[in-house]
């Protein structure tokens, strides 16, 4: 098969993955390919089993036409959610479907030589105790903290790899391509392609975390600045709280407003004699305690729900911010603290009606994501078929150079 039928077969195994289900008429549109030459490609795919056809699409008045989508066991990728305390990986199907059980370990990645090691050795472990084929397997997409360089492929705050690309170094390791991305960017890639934010062209997707990340769509696409760090969000100086920011300056966003601050704030409350159902909930592990607040606000608990409220509140100044530079048509509230839900709401959106100018912000709405704690996952994923048709044409040019040199 040459190269430029396997290129065209991945694209659209592509736009499948992204879309669900298209028309020949469609994937001949998106690829710029004419229709005799879709349907051929289109057999083809379906004789090998990566295309089957899901019957003719509703009525609209004219002849009714046929649609297709991807097998759903046809390919997988391995999906890796990290964030500064605990990393899970997954493997996915083509319908975003988890075929394994989501695997968590603790990697600290703060100040820690070690953790890049660490990383590879469990994706590979969990590469091989895989009962499927490597060759079904699209890639490994991981979402990760820090400022990422995608394109050098190193993260310049964590998982230090001596200015080597981290790929590369994994790639060497398990046979396979990987892909890495800043967090908050891949969750919002997954609200863009799965998610909330649907045809709207301009959103901003704020990831509530151990931090507090921002994604941002601008006319349709990912908008990541000129080196790839754009949606450092929660290094706006906000406060005037004296309060040390994990990048080593005071009055952060993320130093009001984090998880990790909810937390010792609860910690605090509990010990200092507040009335909850958190004094039966495991409060020295960070994320059991974590999970327990949200948990707790979500059933009504007074104490959760006021610190929750709080955040909310100071996190709306920091939107107020956004709304007034991006005018964005909706606010998306992902990540793990989405979990809590429309408490988040409320607050935020006082705080906007305080602090923007009413003609600006009249117009753009607070949605939670519809993906949740999942959407991470999803977005590692995403990354893996967004470059889906691109490794082919590495592996081809590696493959040529290595001839013309020999």
């Amino acid at each position: 098969m040459n190269v430029k039928t396997t290129l065209y077969k991945r694209k659209i195994l592509r736009e499948l993955y992204f879309n669900n289900i298209l028309s020949c008429a469609d994937l001949s549109l998106k690829t710029n390919k004419s229709i005799p030459l879709t349907t051929k490609i289109l057999n083809e795919l379906i004789d090998e089993g990566y295309v089957i056809e899901t019957g003719f699409a509703q009525s609209t008045g004219g002849r009714r036409p046929l649609m297709f989508s991807l097998q759903q066991d046809v390919m997988y990728v391995v999906s890796v959610a990290m964030d500064q305390f605990v990393t899970r990986i997954a493997l996915l199907d083509m319908h975003n479907q988890n075929v394994t059980e989501v695997e968590k370990f603790e990697l600290n990645l703060y100040q820690n030589k070690n953790a890049l090691h660490v990383l590879t050795e469990k994706i590979y472990s969990f590469v091989q105790n895989l009962k499927i084929s490597k060759e079904k397997i699209a890639g490994v997409g991981i979402a990760m903290p820090g400022f990422v360089d995608v394109k050098k492929g190193i993260n310049y705050s964590l998982l230090p790899s001596d200015n080597k690309s981290i790929p590369d170094h994994i790639c060497k390791k398990i046979g396979m391509p990987v892909f890495i991305d800043n967090d908050s960017s891949l969750i919002a890639l997954a609200e863009l392609r799965f998610g909330a934010i649907g045809n709207r062209k301009e959103a901003m997707v704020v990831n509530i975390g151990w931090g507090v990340g921002l994604g941002m769509i601008i006319d349709g696409k990912m908008f990541r600045g000129h080196n790839g760090f754009a949606g450092e969000f929660s290094h706006i100086p906000l406060f005037t709280n004296d309060i040390l920011c994990s990048c080593g300056k005071k009055g952060c966003l993320e130093t009001e407003t984090s998880l990790m601050v909810i937390t010792e704030k609860a910690r605090k409350g509990l010990k200092d004699g507040r009335v909850s159902m958190l004094q039966q909930s495991p409060m020295d592990d960070l994320e059991q305690a974590n999970d327990a607040i949200l948990l707790a606000a979500s059933a009504g608990d007074q104490f959760a729900v006021e610190l929750l409220s709080e955040a909310g509140y100071k996190l709306g100044k920091g939107i107020a911010i956004l709304i007034h530079i991006f005018n964005p048509e909706t606010i998306i509230l992902s990540g793990r603290g989405a979990a809590a839900g429309k408490i988040w709401q409320a607050p935020i959106q006082q705080s906007i009606n305080e602090h923007c100018i009413p003609r600006i912000a009249a117009n753009t709405t607070i949605e939670l994501s519809t993906l949740g704690h999942q959407a991470e996952l999803i977005g590692a994923a995403a990354l893996v078929m967004e470059n889906f048709e691109k490794e082919i044409v590495k592996s081809y040019s590696v493959k040529l150079a290595t001839s013309l040199n020999n």
